[in-house]
């Protein structure tokens, strides 16, 4: 196995990216080389502002957080001209019956523009950044935490990637990292997920209504945007919603208290907080659970 050349935090900006990055600037962890995030064009505000909050931290400590894009997922999804990547909507067939799109967004909004920096920062030949120098691997590291344990891979999909994931090495849960978090002035941390993101949870949804009603309006105007599918080819057979209630988002149950949301009330006490569906949309960990 070749020995890692350099090291680098795939930074998602939620719950458990965020954790590893403020250890990394305070001295718990090792410092990486570098800090990568994935910009989808459709953040939330609140995770934008949390990310320039964290670029301090990190350039105070002397690690350098790269920004990179592959375009603006929400724009993309609409326009005709553009290539689509399939999103994960809600889909009710003519039948009636349930269906759901295919996730591509991650791979092509994340996935790919972290990986081309990776490269790049590997040496890799201007423009493309396609051909690592041999020799050259990076150690990526992952903010998957215990309880997300079924995700883990001992290898990535190319040979100049190493994976490691620190929360685990620390025996961290995610509920860990959000304490760890509040104890240090860091308990308004976001999920990290684009403002139409099939998979917000109803907490998510309320909170996008009742806080931001600029990007729930976006929201919901998207939410008409994508009735008949993507951008390019044949209209969909059947009609997409971003809620996974089948029902246009403006009028969805998102009130409704959810099973998952219950379980968590009944939990610890110091959890009472209602926090949401606990997958946001990192890099390399999107959404595990069942929609709300």
């Amino acid at each position: 196995m070749t020995e890692p050349t350099m090291t680098v935090l795939s930074l998602g900006a939620g719950v458990q990216s965020s954790t590893i990055a403020l250890m990394a600037c305070d001295g718990t962890l090792p410092k990486p080389d570098a800090a990568i995030f994935a910009d989808t064009g459709w953040e939330p505000r609140q995770v934008y502002a949390h990310l320039d909050r964290l670029a301090v931290e990190l350039g105070q400590a002397g690690i350098p957080l790269h920004r990179v894009s592959n375009g603006n997922l929400r724009a993309d999804a609409i326009d005709p001209a553009h290539r689509y990547a399939s999103v994960p909507y809600f889909v009710r067939n003519p039948d009636g019956s349930a269906g759901m799109g295919r996730r591509q967004c991650t791979s092509e909004y994340k996935l790919v523009p972290i990986k081309r920096k990776i490269r790049e920062l590997l040496g890799a030949t201007a423009p493309a950044f396609r051909r690592v120098p041999k020799g050259r691997v990076a150690e990526q590291w992952i903010g998957f935490s215990t309880d997300e344990i079924h995700r883990v891979s001992d290898k990535l999909d190319v040979l100049y990637l190493t994976p490691r994931y620190p929360l685990l090495d620390l025996g961290m849960s995610r509920k860990d990292c959000q304490r760890w978090l509040e104890r240090r002035g860091w308990g308004d941390t976001a999920k990290s997920a684009c403002i139409g993101c099939p998979f917000h949870g109803n907490r998510q949804w309320r909170e996008l209504r009742d806080n931001s009603p600029e990007e729930w309006a976006d929201a919901v105007e998207f939410d008409r945007e994508i009735r008949k599918g993507g951008s390019r080819g044949m209209p969909l057979n059947g009609e997409a919603f971003l809620h996974s209630s089948r029902i246009p988002l403006d009028i969805a149950p998102i009130d409704k208290v959810t099973r998952g949301e219950w379980r968590d009330r009944q939990g610890d006490l110091l959890d009472l907080i209602e926090d949401g569906d606990p997958d946001g949309c990192s890099p390399y960990g999107c959404r595990s659970g069942g929609a709300a």
